[in-house]
């Protein structure tokens, strides 16, 4: 693919997005064939945004999420700050194909992590981060079936990304607390809707963070200071209609809310 092919193959993906309107797939001129060229493709996605990017999304963070859209690993996309809703929110539900929403374990970053030859290991990826936030991520796709599509084509997709919630940062004394172990709940209206835990994701969040900031360092991109990574859903993804308020409680690290609107 030419520059320019990517370029249009992010504005069409984006004009969907815009439009709430989906394809079948890209045009076999503007189709990635690796998961790379899917990256650059992305990529372009940031002219479409006038604020600083506010963070980074990993999809397919478990086997059963690995199936469902027919890929073999975990797969990162950008969340824009224009999608992304306060805690305690509303969160237009539109012609959302998904209509799920996810709990999420999120990262704030506190210094840069530039690409380099050696992969990060987890010390230093968790030396770097800031805040610990509960939250919660309403994923879409452009496709009309997202399950056949394939890998690359669905990393140019931003990797279904499409709504955040992030939640208040948890207390201190967070990092002392086994994230892979920690309970996680989903409520629909108040009514419980699904239990998890971190080890859902990656076997533990912060196993997925290494994996994004080497994942990006691979691709010669950089996570920064100020950007959130939310992690992957520890609870099996909650389906989702209007007029319902979903909410995750992660015990002592915090809660997280949305209402969902027609």
């Amino acid at each position: 693919m030419t520059e320019d092919d990517m370029r249009a193959a992010s504005d069409l993906l984006f004009s969907h997005w815009r439009e709430q309107t989906r394809l079948d797939a890209l045009p076999p001129r503007l189709r990635p064939a690796t998961r790379a060229e899917g990256y650059r493709v992305q990529a372009f996605i940031e002219a479409h945004t006038a604020r600083p990017l506010f963070g980074w999304k990993i999809a397919a963070t478990s086997a059963a999420g690995q199936k469902h859209i027919n890929v073999d690993g975990p797969l990162a996309g950008r969340l824009l700050a224009e999608r992304v809703i306060a805690d305690g929110g509303a969160c237009p539900l539109g012609n959302n194909l998904m209509r799920v929403a996810e709990m999420e374990f999120a990262f704030r970053m506190a210094a840069d992590l530039p690409p380099r030859a050696a992969p990060y290991t987890q010390d230093e990826v968790m030396g770097c981060v800031d805040t610990l936030h509960p939250a919660i991520e309403i994923p879409d796709s452009r496709f009309h079936d997202f399950t056949k599509v394939g890998l690359a084509q669905l990393v140019a997709d931003n990797a279904c990304a499409h709504r955040f919630v992030l939640g208040p940062a948890a207390p201190e004394g967070w990092r002392a607390v086994d994230l892979a172990a920690h309970p996680v709940r989903a409520f629909v209206n108040e009514g419980i809707a699904g239990e998890g835990s971190g080890s859902v994701v990656l076997g533990d969040p912060r196993i997925a963070l290494t994996w994004l900031v080497n994942e990006l360092s691979r691709h010669q991109m950089t996570l920064r200071a100020g950007e959130v990574v939310t992690t992957g859903t520890c609870v099996k993804p909650v389906a989702i209609a209007a007029g319902e308020t979903i909410s995750g409680d992660f015990g002592p690290l915090g809660r997280v809310a949305v209402t969902i609107k027609s």
